[in-house]
Parts: C-alpha cells; sequence; structure tokens
C-alpha cells in the first residue's frame, strides 16, 4: 500500500513538472515520456485530434505526433534524434489506437503479434520491420478531459523488466496510468490555450503581413529549438535548465516578427524588393515588436522581446537595430556616421543568434511576391557562406549537424497547410 501512495505522490509531482511547460509539442513530447516513465516502458507514441476536411465534409482524425523509442535511440551516436515519419489514421475500429480514441477506452494488449481473433483491432508490424524492433505489450489509453473530449491518445509500448526483458503490463499500471492521463489532460488543455492565444497573435499579424505565416513561425520556431538543443548538449547544460530555456525559445520564436503589424501596408505588402528607405523603415519592425513585451510578467515576455528585437543583428555588427535608446526606443548612433551602433558576437543574446539562422533559412526556402524558392544546395551554401559575417560560426556547425531534424521540421509544417 505505501509503495501504491509512493508512486501516485510521483505522478503528482510529475503533474507540477507538466504545467510548467508552456508550448504545447514540448508539453506532448515530455507528457510521452512521463507516461513511459510512470510504466517502465520501453517506447510509446502520441497521438493528437483533430479535424480535418475530407471531401466537403469535416471529420476527426489522430495525427501521429511523437514517437520515442529507447532501443532505437541507444543505438544512434550521443545528442541525434530519431526521426519519424509523420501520418494520420481514421477514429475506427481498424487500429488500437483509432479504436481508443473511439470508444475512450484504454486498451491493453499482451502481445500485439496475438491479437485476440474476436477483437475489431489488427496489428500494422511495418514500423517494426523498418526499425528492427519487436513490439510485445501494449498499454493504449486516451487523453479526456472532463467534459469527456477526446484531446489525444497515448500508447506505450513493451514494459521492461529489471533484465531489460518485455513482459506485460499489469492492473497496477492501468491504475496508474489512469490517474496520470488525467493530469496529463489537464496540462494539455492550459497548453492548448496558451498555443491559441499565441497563434492569434501570430494571425494578426499574418493579416498585415502575407509571409507571416503559421507554417512558417512554426517552422522557425521548430528549427530554434532543433538548433539550441544540440547546442545545449554540447555545452552540458543541466536537463532542468535546458527544458525551461527550449520552452520558452519555441514560444517566443514564433513571435519573432510580430512587430510588423505597425508597419505600414504600403512597405508590408510591396510586391517587390524595398527602396534603401524603405527598408530603413522597416527594420523598425524589431522595436515594435520589442516594445509590445516592454511591461514583462513573465520569462516568456522577456525572451520574446529579446527575440523580436535581436533577431536581425549580425555576427560581425553589421545588422540592426544595434544597441537601442530605452527612453526613444531608437537606434544609437555610432559617433559622427549616422550609423547604428550593432551588437556583434555574443553580445547578441543566444536566442537572437539562433532564430536568426532559423529565420533566414525559412525564407530562402520559401516563395516570395518578389523570388521563387531557393534550391536547396543553393541554400545550404548561403548559410554556410554567411558563418563568421551574419550568422554564429559555432551554431552554423550545429546546424548542419541537426541538419536531418530541420528538414523533419520542414515536413511537418508544408507551406500549402
Amino acid at each position: 500500500m505505501d509503495k501504491d501512495i509512493s508512486k501516485l505522490e510521483s505522478i503528482f509531482e510529475i503533474d507540477s513538472e507538466l504545467r510548467k511547460i508552456q508550448d504545447l509539442d514540448l508539453l506532448l513530447e515530455r507528457i510521452l515520456f512521463e507516461a513511459r516513465k510512470v510504466v517502465h516502458a520501453n517506447a510509446g507514441s502520441i497521438y493528437v485530434k483533430q479535424a480535418v476536411e475530407e471531401n466537403g465534409e469535416t471529420v476527426d482524425k489522430l495525427f501521429f505526433k511523437y514517437a520515442q523509442n529507447d532501443t532505437v535511440q541507444n543505438s544512434m551516436p550521443p545528442g541525434q534524434k530519431l526521426i519519424y515519419s509523420t501520418f494520420s489514421m481514421p477514429i475506427d475500429e481498424s487500429s488500437v489506437s483509432g479504436y481508443c480514441a473511439l470508444t475512450g477506452k484504454i486498451i491493453d494488449v499482451p502481445d500485439m503479434y496475438n491479437i485476440p481473433a474476436d477483437a475489431p483491432y489488427s496489428f500494422n508490424s511495418s514500423f517494426d520491420k523498418t526499425a528492427n524492433y519487436k513490439t510485445v505489450s501494449t498499454l493504449t489509453f486516451p487523453l479526456i478531459t472532463a467534459g469527456g473530449r477526446v484531446l489525444g491518445v497515448i500508447q506505450v509500448i513493451n514494459k521492461m523488466d529489471d533484465k531489460g526483458k518485455a513482459i506485460v503490463f499489469s492492473q497496477e499500471d492501468v491504475f496508474l496510468i489512469t490517474h496520470f492521463a488525467a493530469n496529463a489532460t489537464m496540462a494539455l488543455q492550459q497548453a492548448y490555450i496558451t498555443r491559441a492565444m499565441i497563434l492569434r497573435m501570430i494571425k494578426m499579424a499574418e493579416l498585415r503581413d502575407p509571409k507571416e505565416t503559421g507554417t512558417h513561425v512554426n517552422r522557425v520556431a521548430g528549427y530554434a529549438v532543433e538548433i539550441y538543443d544540440r547546442w545545449a548538449h554540447n555545452h552540458n547544460i543541466p536537463a532542468s535548465e535546458r527544458e525551461s530555456f527550449r520552452d520558452i525559445l519555441k514560444i517566443g520564436s514564433m513571435l519573432h516578427d510580430v512587430g510588423k503589424v505597425a508597419i505600414s501596408d504600403m512597405i508590408l505588402k510591396k510586391p517587390a524588393r524595398f527602396t534603401p528607405e524603405e527598408f530603413e523603415i522597416m527594420q523598425h519592425h524589431t522595436l515594435y515588436g520589442a516594445s509590445l513585451f516592454d511591461d514583462t510578467h513573465s520569462n516568456i515576455d522577456k525572451m520574446a522581446r529579446e527575440i523580436a528585437l535581436t533577431h536581425h543583428e549580425n555576427w560581425n555588427g553589421t545588422g540592426y537595430p544595434g544597441w537601442v535608446d530605452p527612453l526613444t526606443r531608437s537606434s544609437i548612433k555610432a559617433g559622427d556616421s549616422g550609423k547604428p551602433l550593432g551588437k556583434q558576437g555574443e553580445e547578441i543574446p543566444l536566442a537572437g543568434r539562433i532564430v536568426a539562422i532559423a529565420d533566414v533559412y525559412d525564407a530562402l526556402c520559401s516563395k516570395r511576391v518578389y523570388k521563387e524558392p531557393w534550391d536547396e544546395d543553393k541554400v545550404l551554401e548561403e548559410i554556410r557562406q554567411l558563418a563568421g559575417s551574419k550568422f554564429d560560426p559555432e551554431l552554423i556547425d550545429i546546424f548542419f549537424e541537426v541538419l536531418p531534424n530541420i528538414k523533419h521540421t520542414q515536413n511537418l509544417y508544408p507551406e500549402n497547410a
């Protein structure tokens, strides 16, 4: 009994940690990790329920979001992440996860290769064949709100014993995961509210600037987190500090260009390149964006201000807006030259240096009214050549280290989505 109480107390502690994470995607990833930890599962996946248009009708589907697999991960070089294909599935009886979402019931399968003949669902073993992995036991459970709405489904795979052998999940595991799911769902609802507020601000910017799309900011934020994760790994940043920073970095990155709402439509929506005078006016979006977060109430406000202000600074000091007078919010001029006194090197905050790379990479890969998307090889050559002048050379090395993860994020948020 004391053992059960101890495990429940640990779940309540996890609940407190989950509620600190404000970015939806990072929370989903952490929820899956903690769910596996609660029941000693070797692997798992998490799906979210979304409505989509199909043949003129709105239907609900499960969208695969994250996968984790200790066996596969441990075979990879340190710091490298598992990359997986994304897909959606119908909410029906054909799959275990679909059936779980349909019925709202926990599905406990002792052996996925020996599902009872009278079960409505079946098992697709294609992942096992691709990854050279053997799925045995699974415990699939829904994330249901107090009002009965299914937000998603988690499937944990292969409970491991002390000898590293896959065994079946127990009734105690079902009991613990039921409590975990309730707490995780509440944290998830909170994150959905935060994401909705962020996307409303971005939608406002998108109404003014057609380039500032939801897919663009999601890509930039995703690239930024991938670059930071490898930087943090290389610098041995403690896990707690890393988790906290990547959470606020993800949200702050999404708001990097929100200051464009204050730029005139004649400039913002010009279907051609800017004149020098127009470009100087356009540069003020960094100041306008930062000013939205002047009255900082949280670490997110501070991070968003920092990124908005500095993501156009250059490593060699030639970027903008440079050092800013806190009273006039104008760039401080350098002597008699009249030019802004730009930040350079590590005077530029880490988050600003990271988002600078992410933003330029995505802009070069994307179609604009005045240009077609660049060829991938040309984009990468340009990024590499700008190391040490526009970009932090260490972060450029890291960018190329995590390029497969960058490309994966790019595929998650296609331009026509």
